[in-house]
């Protein structure tokens, strides 16, 4: 028995397993980088690897040995005392170590103006925004760790969701310093007075709440919508009208006043703030695309303009410097100096090629996709609709790529069209069969459904039911529960809570 056991404890198993290389994980990375921060991962490369540079506008692409001579003579010998002679194929190199950031377009327009280089001015975030008034509150020692727990815990909408007591005891583990629950509540509704008014309020009655109480507006039902909020939140979020018109001995048309005031209130505060911090940072479209029979009314002949972002991949070569001092042992026979020093100049070399390629490849890709994607969806390109199902097996199929890789490229990836910029994922959708048997884009059928919630009468919106039943009736075969769906990631509610009093 004893023996059995053993044996199965020594029993050996084989599995199969594909690791990645690291010029392979490189190559991945880059591929993930949207055009506005490649120029960042090139910065980083360059000063990690003094192989690698930048060829400037107008440079020659190779050096001259007098032009190399120019640097001290002290520091060129002590560099060629450091490395031994190493026998290095500068023809393979040559043919694979220099990206001169050449022109990815399917065609020449000369209509379309090149990618201008315009810095983008530095605003304040969110947060700094919020930390800069925080100081004009006069807080205690104390109570400024508990605002800057309270603030870097606000979710996207701007509430502050936390336990109390995690931020006691979070500055009590952290800080070594003892605070109460009342003393962060009370910091919590300091700060709730700060702009945008209603921050860090822990649900939306209480972000309504304080917004009505502050309200420097003039507007008709105000005093009537802070009782509401204050005293029958459950009837007003359930929009149970006849409960509320009981209870305040009010008229329809005060209870509309009141639903128009508390409309006026902002209920995500700190939402508004990201988005205006997002029309701040302007988005750089990774490529273009145009119809190049558009200028002149053509849509039956022509051809598509293609154009892929350059501005942040500069021209990169291996360093001349690094090639003639390679070029100066060989023709010297120095030896006996440090194997070390030379091994790690062999590395720096392979990674700047490796580097290099990377960035071709991933150019090349990025182009393959977007070209297929203008394949697939040309109505669109050319009149800007008539989107077609399509999913990422659609793509990856026709270049002969791995799904995982189209998803990378179209994640965080826009595209600058005649209609409008466009992110790469718009593109992609489920497709519906009509009753005449014809596939259609979902997208077109939530079109639809959000023109139909519209136009609905607001005392008596349409359930999702009814919704089912008139697009079934425009010929679009879809269940309810995908009406629901639809409806959801239209961010469009439920009936009852689209009702309004009129």
């Amino acid at each position: 028995m004893l023996r059995n056991q053993q044996n199965l404890g020594q029993k050996q198993q084989q599995s199969l397993q594909q690791k990645l290389s690291p010029q392979q994980l490189q190559y991945i990375k880059l591929l993930q980088l949207p055009t506005i921060a490649l120029e960042q991962r090139i910065k980083e490369e360059m000063e990690a690897n003094p192989v690698l540079e930048e060829v400037n506008p107008g440079e020659a692409e190779t050096v001259s040995l007098s032009e190399a001579e120019e640097s001290p003579k002290e520091e060129k010998e002590e560099a060629l005392e450091s490395l031994e002679e190493h026998e290095v194929d500068w023809d393979e190199y040559d043919s694979n170590t220099e990206y001169d950031g050449e022109n990815y377009s399917t065609s020449y327009n000369p209509d379309i103006e090149e990618w201008k280089e315009l810095p983008n001015p530095y605003h304040a975030s969110f947060l700094e925004q919020l930390e800069e008034q925080v100081v004009f509150l006069n807080l205690s020692e104390e109570e400024e760790l508990i605002a800057d727990q309270i603030l870097g815990s606000l979710d996207e909408d701007g509430y502050f969701r936390r336990e109390l007591e995690a931020v006691v005891d979070n500055i009590a583990f952290n800080q070594g310093v003892l605070v109460d629950e009342d003393m962060v509540e009370s910091v919590r509704k300091k700060i709730q007075q700060l702009d945008p008014i209603g921050i860090a309020s822990r649900d939306l009655q209480d972000c309504l709440l304080i917004q009505l109480k502050d309200s420097q507006k003039d507007l008709p039902g105000l005093t009537l919508a802070t009782k509401i909020v204050d005293k029958a939140w459950k009837a007003f979020e359930k929009k149970h009208f006849s409960k509320l018109l009981q209870k305040f001995n009010v008229d329809r048309e005060d209870l509309q006043e009141a639903f128009e005031a508390i409309r006026q209130m902002d209920p995500r505060p700190g939402a508004v703030a990201s988005d205006m911090e997002e029309t701040q940072n302007y988005i750089e479209p990774d490529f273009e695309v145009y119809w190049k029979g558009m200028e002149d009314g053509e849509t039956d002949r022509g051809e598509f303009v293609i154009n892929l972002n350059q501005r942040n991949a500069p021209s990169l070569r291996i360093s001349p410097e690094y090639k003639q001092m390679w070029e100066e042992i060989k023709a010297k026979k120095k030896k006996n100096t440090d194997a070390e020093a030379h091994s790690f100049m062999k590395s720096k070399i392979d990674s700047a090629q490796w580097f290099i390629e990377s960035i071709r490849q991933r150019q090349n890709t990025l182009m393959n996709i977007m070209k297929t994607i203008v394949a697939l969806q040309e109505d669109f390109f050319k009149f800007g609709e008539g989107l077609k199902p399509m999913i990422l097996k659609d793509v990856a199929e026709r270049i002969g790529m791995d799904i995982s890789t189209v998803s990378r490229v179209v994640n965080g990836k826009y595209v600058q069209t005649y209609f409008g910029v466009y992110e790469l994922k718009y593109f992609f959708n489920e497709g519906l069969e009509t009753e005449s048997g014809e596939e259609v884009s979902n997208r077109e059928v939530k079109n639809i459904l959000e023109k139909l919630i519209d136009e609905e009468d607001k005392q008596k919106p349409y359930s999702d039911q009814e919704l089912t039943n008139m697009l079934n009736d425009k010929g679009y075969k879809v269940a309810r529960r995908t009406v629901s769906k639809y409806r959801e990631q239209l961010n469009q509610p439920v009936a009852r809570m689209r009702k309004q009093v009129i």
